[in-house]
């Protein structure tokens, strides 16, 4: 596929990010788009490899190995090198309800399985497909297409996240009508409010959704199931339900002085954040504001990294992000292989940006907080840390981390952000609608199906599979619709 020699004549060439001291004093995305002629050169790299470990997205080891939604790479990036964009946009959007939102926030498992990689750098697989989707709404070519017929049946879907999303699209171009619940004032759920403006800037949302709206989709904000809606009335209403609200029960640290006045969430930081930011430009003043503060992060994943950035587009003091694990190599290791995902150290936008400011990478390794010290009035003023070592235990072979003592440290801090994960659904909403909850507090359904043990209730994304990523989340809702589909006809053609 593109050009038989293009990997062979061309070099990998990203888009541009504008520097970390110029980009901090906003909140706006920061890459700057190749030209068409690069862009047709970057599409001319994708190889004529055979077997496109890309487009798999099978688990190996664990981790998921290409794309989870199985995207026809090869045959867009083709399509694109011959500047044949309308036909590549066509492939693309039978495999992906939303590559705006993928090719902006998906860490490209695609790439860390392009063959092109293994012994050169791999195709620009996700800067590829965000201009193929740009290009579609550019051009007018994003029109509304409303079903001309409609089956009579009615849909509800609990939550407006990726994997909600991509279920109302799904089935609402089947021709059935669908009615998205959502808690906020806004519809997104984590596209909203989860991922900071600079990473996904909100209008590209709303740009979504004022399509599907005009495709027929009905959606409802300020709708809280099981709140100030009944799961009762919904059930009575509608012909299936699928609950799509996400794993959004976050990991507490249990430690001394946990109290403290000064000690969030980081979900409720960035959302309080983006909410300033679209409501008022932070006029209002309505959010956790790191100005002049100590910050310390716990976590080191994508949410600690999105909380650095915050942190210093608010002016923090100083900011330190703390992770419990070792750091992970540079390069891949010997025992991960391609086409596993590569398990290696990788310095993300916002630690970037605290590298620019404060001349030091954020990152703390093998650290976890022993004891939250207050001060007279009970407000936060400094942690208290310690070092971890990982010992095999003895009868599973498992290492576990164990405190090295002498290790404590003092860090001044007056906020701290805890970004360590999350620990499945809220429970109300699936005491609402009687659903059964695995272990993991995620909604049990059997293995590769989406229903749940009540009739017509069917579950989606991370409510389903736990914490997860955004392809995941579409993969999952359009699994899910079409599991409510053949539910609803008797047979499915999606």
């Amino acid at each position: 596929m593109g050009k038989y020699t293009g990997f062979l004549e061309y070099t990998r060439t990203e888009t541009s990010a504008k520097e970390p001291l110029e980009r901090i004093k906003d909140y706006n995305e920061f890459h700057v788009q190749l030209s068409e002629e690069q862009r047709c050169e970057q599409a001319a790299r994708c190889m004529d490899c055979g077997v496109p470990f890309c487009q798999n997205g099978k688990m190996l080891c664990g981790m998921i190995s290409g794309c989870p939604l199985n995207n026809l790479i090869p045959e867009w990036n083709d399509l694109l090198y011959h500047n044949q964009k309308e036909q590549a946009l066509k492939r693309l959007l039978m495999t992906n309800n939303f590559p705006e939102f993928t090719s902006r926030v998906c860490p490209a498992l695609c790439e860390k399985a392009c063959i092109c990689g293994v012994y050169d750098s791999p195709v620009t697989v996700k800067e590829n497909e965000n201009s193929i989707i740009e290009f579609g709404f550019a051009n007018g070519l994003m029109k509304p297409e409303i079903p001309e017929v409609r089956s009579g049946k009615r849909i509800a879907v609990i939550g407006s996240g990726p994997s909600g999303l991509a279920a109302a699209d799904t089935l609402n171009k089947r021709g059935h009508s669908v009615t998205v619940f959502e808690r906020s004032d806004r519809i997104g759920g984590l596209l909203m409010y989860g991922i900071p403006n600079m990473k996904l800037e909100k209008h590209i949302i709303e740009r979504r959704t004022a399509l599907m709206q005009a495709e027929g989709v009905e959606f409802r904000t300020s709708s809280n199931v099981g709140e100030n809606i009944s799961a009762d009335e919904i059930l009575n209403n509608y012909d299936a339900v699928i609950l799509a609200c996400g794993s959004s029960n976050p990991r507490d640290i249990k430690a001394e002085g946990r109290d403290a006045d000064g000690i969030y969430f980081a979900v409720d930081f960035l959302k309080a954040t983006t909410k300033s930011l679209l409501d008022s430009e932070l006029k209002d003043g309505k959010y956790i504001s790191a100005k002049d503060k100590n910050v310390v992060i716990i976590g080191g994943g994508d949410t600690g990294n999105d909380c650095v950035g915050t942190s210093v587009r608010h002016g923090c003091k100083s900011v330190v992000q703390l992770e419990m694990m070792p750091k992970l190599p540079d390069e891949r290791a010997e025992n991960n292989p391609f086409p596993e995902w590569p398990r290696i150290c990788k310095t993300d936008y916002g630690q970037e940006e605290a590298i620019a400011v404060f001349g030091h990478d954020p990152r703390i390794y093998c650290t976890t907080v022993k004891e939250f010290i207050k001060d007279e009035k009970g407000a936060l003023k400094a942690i208290k840390t310690v070092k971890l070592e990982f010992i095999a235990d003895k009868a599973t072979g498992r290492k576990m981390p164990h405190e090295i003592e002498g290790s404590e440290e003092i860090l001044p801090c007056e906020l701290c952000l805890i970004a360590a994960g999350f620990l499945g659904c809220q429970s109300y909403i699936a005491e609402a609608f009687g659903v059964e909850l695995d272990q993991r507090t995620n909604v049990k359904t059997a293995a590769g199906k989406h229903s749940t043990n009540i009739n017509n209730v069917f579950t989606a994304g991370d409510m389903h599979i736990g914490q997860s990523l955004v392809v995941r989340a579409i993969r999952e809702g359009r699994d899910a619709a079409a599991e409510v589909d053949e539910y609803l006809m008797g047979y499915t053609n999606l």
